[in-house]
């Protein structure tokens, strides 16, 4: 076990003492030094801050529970988000960075009016507190209890030990997030994305590898033909995610996710310029196809060994996987791993949240002539606050019937739908003004929560998402109708020195036609 606690400590002081050698130069004073990383980061900064931003234990214990009980139809998550990353390349990103944004509610309140923007950036607060921050806490430290058996060690019940790795967790979280800004996230994250790459590739490496025999090839063989049906990615009409969904509500979640949300497109906004950030947006699309080979197919590999004796608690698969695969020393290293998965994610949401309270809140509405040395002052503040709120909630976070990733999308579809209909209306759809965004966002947030928590509509809930865009864009342009018919007049951006990556349209359509063969072989 000493190896175990060597190779943890290693990777995670590594982590550590290459992100401060790498901004020991840095000014994190001002507020784009602090918040956007200087205007500094590179393709590949970026794609591995977002992969590890996305990527988290909620992928790594959800993802692979989910797998485990319903199959490989969960990849629909991951490969589908190759098209929105190439949808978000080429017509969104372009667009925000030539207005110079720093958060997406600013571009609500250049396009509608300023209500309009705290409105959602009150919401988008709301969704990292009461959702994604708690959860992955929570999943983060049933990961590394799961590792580690810190309750047996200290001789303490497990819901106890629990909330002690919660606040470790946390703690160090948030200690990135606060000191060293989205510059130190990036870094850290990238870092990071290697050593969960190679770690998770462990997992289903080994494992094949002795189910063959010393074979990986024969090994998945063997699996695939002790549970053929668990690798037919066409899920079934009464499945945990139907085929249907890619054609409704799935893709505009995808769109939203990598195109609209202030947590992953920040960190392109923190790109050197636009060709930086396509190109970080393309080699994440790229990863997204990979990915699961960490996320799913060790849920795969695990209903091989322990069969459907865990359908009712499927969070549980993934640790009981690695412990039966992963040698002893090894485990220290993949806890590290771990905990870099959750701190990646966890520091980049709270660094995302800072900068949308005090962009969109503080100096919008409180002091618009606050300082620059202030107002990262006040990010720090509010990442402490957001950081004890969340620790606070994540034991509370008990285990749900399909898995804590489904929760956690089931959640977000609270928010996610509603903003991102107002902010493809405000792209495409001129005829919208101010009054028909807040129907759409208030009719959308009110729909949602009645259709999925009230009342029993028997609906898949991504069907709900698909039902409620149209809805919302309906309701949009109805009041829009009623209360103004104002045409909106787009304003021009001719900086013309941020050009567009030559090789971004190419690279989208081989990332397109990638995803659609994916489907086509594992149909």
């Amino acid at each position: 076990m000493i190896s175990a606690y060597i190779g943890f400590f290693g990777f995670t002081l590594f982590v550590i003492i290459y992100t401060v050698y790498k901004l020991r130069k840095d000014n994190f004073s001002t507020a784009k030094g602090y918040f956007l990383a200087g205007k500094s980061l590179t393709g590949p900064i970026i794609a591995g801050s977002m992969i590890l931003t996305n990527i988290s234990t909620e992928h790594l214990i959800g993802m692979n529970g989910s797998s485990y009980k319903n199959g490989i139809i969960v990849i629909a998550w991951e490969v589908t988000s190759a098209i929105a990353l190439v949808i978000a390349a080429i017509f969104f990103l372009p667009r925000f960075i030539r207005m110079g944004l720093t958060t997406i509610p600013e571009f609500l309140e250049k396009r509608f009016d300023g209500l309009t923007r705290s409105i959602v950036a009150f919401l988008l607060m709301l969704s990292f507190v009461a959702t994604l921050l708690p959860i992955v806490l929570y999943s983060g430290a049933i990961n590394i209890e799961s590792v580690f058996d810190f309750s047996t060690l200290f001789s303490v019940p497990k819901s106890v030990a629990m909330i002690y790795m919660v606040l470790i967790i946390g703690v160090i979280g948030s200690l990135y997030a606060i000191f060293g800004g989205l510059k130190a996230v990036a870094y850290s994250d990238t870092l990071n994305g290697v050593g969960l790459m190679l770690g998770g590739l462990l997992i289903p490496g080994i494992a094949l590898y002795e189910i063959g025999g010393g074979n990986i090839l024969e090994g998945l063989s063997t699996v695939y033909d002790f549970a053929p049906d668990k690798f037919d990615i066409i899920g079934k009409p009464d499945s945990v995610l139907p085929f249907s969904v890619l054609f409704t509500g799935l893709m505009i979640n995808q769109i939203y996710f990598w195109g609209m949300n202030q947590a992953i497109i920040q960190r392109a906004f923190g790109a050197k310029n636009l060709i930086e950030a396509q190109k970080g947006l393309i080699y994440t699309g790229v990863l997204k196809l990979l990915v699961p080979l960490i996320i799913v197919l060790p849920g795969l590999i695990a209903f091989y060994y322990f069969q459907d004796s865990y359908y009712e608690t499927p969070d549980l698969i993934y640790p009981m996987l690695v412990k039966k695969i992963l040698p002893t020393y090894l485990f220290g290293f993949f806890a590290a791993v771990i905990l870099g998965a959750v701190l990646s994610t966890f520091n980049s949401v709270l660094n995302s949240a800072s900068t949308v309270f005090c962009y969109d809140i503080y100096k919008k509405t409180i002091d618009k002539n606050v300082s620059d040395a202030k107002l990262v002052r006040y990010g720090k503040l509010v990442s402490v606050l957001l950081a004890i709120i969340s620790i606070t909630v994540a034991p509370l976070v008990a285990y749900a019937p399909d898995g804590l990733y489904f929760l956690l999308q089931e959640l977000n579809g609270i928010f996610f739908i509603p903003i991102s209909s107002v902010i493809i209306a405000g792209i495409f759809v001129k005829q919208i003004n101010a009054i028909g965004a807040k129907a759409g966002l208030f009719f959308g947030f009110t729909f949602y929560i009645l259709t999925t928590f009230v009342f029993d509509v028997n609906i898949h809930f991504v069907h709900l998402w698909g039902i409620e865009f149209v809805l919302n864009f309906i309701i949009m342009f109805i009041v829009s109708k009623m209360y103004g018919d104002t045409v909106y007049t787009e304003k021009t951006y001719e900086d013309t020195s941020d050009k567009k990556w030559p090789l971004v349209n190419i690279m989208g359509a081989i990332l397109v036609v990638a995803t659609v063969l994916i489907y086509v072989l594992l149909s």
